[in-house]
C-alpha cells in the first residue's frame, strides 16, 4: 500500500483535546507530547544567541529558532554521498524561491496567550486529524498567538510553535471566518523531535510528505545572519515531471501526494537532493543564491511536496526578505542561478554515514516504533471511559472498574512502505503505562488466528519474538483500573 495524500485526507479515536472528547477536568490540560528516544539532551551553560549551545560549542536545538533535535534528518548531513545521474527536467516555469502565499508563516505562542478552538470548514464535519484517521469536531489549542495570519494561497498554511508544550501545531487551509477559526486539517510534531513522521505517528504536519510546513524552511532571521550557509536541509517541492510514480515516497517521508501515478519523473518525495562536490558556487552570480548553493552542497534539500509546473521550489518563511534587486518583478541573474542549480541537483542514493547537527555520527536508519494506539477503544469487560489521545500517543482511560479495553484492526500497524517488519526479524514490544494498567499485544492473521502474543506487560516491561509470516491485524488490549494511560513501543531490534 502506498500512503498518498490529496490535501484533504487519504483514509478514513479523536484528538486528545477535541472538545467533544474531553472528560470533565481535562479541558485546561496542557499537551505534553510523548517523549521520544532520539531527542537531543541539551547541555548546561548554553548561551542565549539563537542556535548556539554551551561551553563545548554545541548548537542549541529544539527551539523556535532552530527546530527539531540534533539527530533530526533536517539537521543532519551525509558523509560521502553517492549521487544519481538523473537531473530535474525543465517545465512550464523557472525554478523558484517561495516566500509568499504558497509558503508558511511561523507564529510563536507565549505563556500568556489564550486558548483557541478551531472548527472544521462549513462544508466538512469537523477537522481532519490524520493521526487518529478521523474527523474531530474541533481542536483546542491551549495558547493562540494574536498575530496568526495563514498563507493567503489555497493551502492556507500556518505553523504555531508552543515552546511551553514542546509542540509545533501545523494547519492546512486555516482561515478566520467571522469570529471563528476554521481549518481543513490539523497535525502536530514535537519541537525537539525528528521533524518527520515515524511509522506509527506517520503524519506530523501539513506537507504531503507528512512533515510540518516549517520543516526545512528558510527563516527570516537566517537570511542575513552572517553565516555562509543555512545550517539545515532545505524544504523543496517538485512538479509532476520530476517526481516518481513508484515509489511515491522513500525514507524519511511517510506519505506522498495523491495521484502518484501521474508523476513522470524519477525522484520520490522524501528524497534528498544535493549539488555535486565539484559544483562551483562562484558560478552563481547572486550572493543570496550562493548561500543556498552552499547549503545544497553540504545539507541538501528534501522533497516534501508537489507543485504545478515549477521544476523545483525552495520555501522561505512568508515575509522573508532576500537582498535581491528586482526589475519589473524579475531578476534575470537569480533566474539564471536557479536554472544552474536545477541542472546540477541530483538525488542522494546512498551515503557512507551521517553526522548530526553537532557533527557527531548518527544512525538515521535506527528502527522506529511501528504500532499506533489509534482506534475506537471499547471496554470488552467491566466499565471505563477511554479514548485515543494524539498528543500523548496513548489510550487514556478514566473511571475504569476491573476493565479490559481493546482495539483491533489493520490501521494500528504501520502502513509506511519502508517500515514494515519482515518475517523472521527479531522484534521487541515494550509497555508504557501510567496508573493501574497492563498492556497486551497480539498479532493475528487474516483468519483471526493469533501468531504472536506479548502476554500482559506492566509498565516498562518488554516481550521479544520473531516477526511471524502473514500478519494482517493487531489486537491491543489494556487491563485497567482507575485512571491512566497506556501505549506500546513495537520495533525491530536494532542489529537483528
Amino acid at each position: 500500500m502506498t500512503m498518498q495524500w490529496d490535501r484533504r485526507h487519504w483514509c478514513g479515536a479523536s484528538l486528545g483535546l477535541a472538545a467533544a472528547a474531553l472528560a470533565p477536568g481535562l479541558a485546561g490540560a496542557q499537551p505534553q507530547p510523548q517523549r521520544q528516544q532520539d531527542r537531543q539532551e541539551r547541555p548546561e551553560g548554553q548561551d542565549k544567541r539563537p542556535g548556539r549551545g554551551g561551553d563545548r560549542g554545541e548548537r542549541r536545538f529544539g527551539t523556535a529558532e532552530r527546530p527539531f533535535s540534533a539527530q533530526s534528518p533536517w539537521n543532519c548531513r551525509p558523509v560521502d554521498p553517492v549521487l544519481d545521474s538523473w537531473s530535474i527536467p525543465k517545465d512550464a516555469y523557472f525554478p523558484a524561491i517561495e516566500s509568499g502565499k504558497y509558503s508558511v508563516g511561523v507564529f510563536l505562542c507565549s505563556p500568556d496567550d489564550q486558548p483557541q478552538r478551531v472548527l472544521g470548514p462549513l462544508n466538512q464535519k469537523g477537522v481532519w486529524d490524520p493521526d487518529s484517521e478521523s474527523m474531530v469536531p474541533e481542536v483546542l489549542i491551549p495558547r493562540w498567538p494574536a498575530g496568526v495570519l495563514p498563507a493567503s494561497g489555497s493551502d492556507g498554511h500556518a505553523d504555531l510553535v508552543d515552546p511551553q508544550a514542546g509542540i509545533i501545531h501545523s494547519f492546512f487551509q486555516l482561515k478566520k471566518v467571522g469570529d471563528e477559526w476554521r481549518a481543513q486539517q490539523y497535525a502536530w510534531t514535537a519541537l525537539d523531535g525528528r521533524g518527520w513522521g515515524d511509522p506509527a505517528h506517520y503524519f506530523q504536519g501539513a506537507r504531503a510528505a507528512g512533515v510540518p510546513t516549517m520543516g526545512g524552511l528558510i527563516r527570516s532571521h537566517e537570511i542575513e545572519d552572517g553565516e555562509p550557509l543555512y545550517r539545515h536541509a532545505l524544504a523543496m517541492s517538485l512538479t509532476f515531471s520530476g517526481l516518481s510514480a513508484s515509489p511515491g515516497y522513500i525514507f524519511p517521508a511517510t506519505s506522498a501526494d495523491r495521484g502518484v501515478e501521474q508523476n513522470k519523473g524519477q525522484i520520490p518525495e522524501g528524497a534528498l537532493l544535493m549539488l555535486p562536490p565539484d559544483f562551483d558556487i562562484r558560478s552563481l552570480g547572486d550572493l543570496s543564491m550562493r548561500k543556498i548553493g552552499e547549503t545544497l552542497k553540504r545539507y541538501g534539500g528534501y522533497v516534501v511536496d508537489r507543485n504545478h509546473g515549477t521544476p523545483f521550489c525552495i520555501y522561505a518563511e512568508i515575509g522573508a526578505r532576500f537582498p535581491i534587486v528586482l526589475k519589473n518583478g524579475w531578476n534575470s541573474q537569480v533566474g539564471n542561478d536557479l536554472e544552474r542549480l536545477r541542472g546540477a541537483l541530483r538525488q542522494v542514493k546512498s551515503a557512507k554515514g551521517w553526522l548530526d547537527g553537532n557533527d557527531r555520527p548518527v544512525d538515521l536508519d535506527a528502527p522506529l516504533n511501528v504500532l499506533s494506539m489509534r482506534g475506537d477503544w471499547r471496554a470488552v469487560k467491566g466499565t471505563a471511559r477511554a479514548r485515543y489521545d494524539t498528543w500523548r500517543q496513548a489510550v487514556v482511560f478514566e473511571d475504569a472498574r476491573d476493565a479490559v479495553l481493546a482495539v483491533e484492526g489493520n490501521r494500528q500497524l504501520s502502513g509506511v512502505n519502508w517500515a514494515k517488519p519482515k518475517a523472521g526479524q527479531a522484534c521487541r514490544v515494550t509497555a508504557r503505562c501510567t496508573g493501574d494498567a497492563r498492556l497486551r499485544v497480539e498479532l493475528k492473521d487474516r483468519g483471526g488466528r493469533t501468531l504472536a502474543d506479548s502476554g500482559e506487560l506492566d509498565n516498562g516491561k518488554s516481550a521479544r519474538f520473531d516477526w511471524p509470516e502473514g500478519v494482517a491485524s493487531v489486537r491491543t488490549s489494556v487491563k485497567a483500573s482507575g485512571s491512566g494511560s497506556a501505549s506500546a513501543d513495537l520495533r525491530v531490534v536494532a542489529g537483528a
